[in-house]
């Protein structure tokens, strides 16, 4: 699955990157350099999606329920 999400870097006094994902509260990190920060937070939002999958999975076991796509157009969010 490919997921494409606004990444958002800010330089902080005394150096280095903070890093967010602009559409995915929770997703942040930070890093010494761009690329360290852009390689956190990489991780920062696969860990946070496969976080979310767990407690979901948990929730609907043994319940009766639909899985499908949702794909979502994005008017105006930029």
């Amino acid at each position: 699955m490919r997921m494409e999400l606004t990444a958002v870097y800010m330089q902080v006094p005394g150096g280095g990157y903070v890093a967010f994902a602009k559409e995915l509260w929770g997703a942040n990190s930070q890093g010494e350099t761009l690329e360290e920060a852009r390689a956190m937070l990489e991780d920062a939002v696969r860990l946070l999606i496969e976080a979310s999958r767990g407690e979901n999975e948990k929730f609907i076991a043994d319940r009766n329920v639909v899985h499908e796509p949702l794909v979502i157009d994005e008017p105006g969010w930029d």
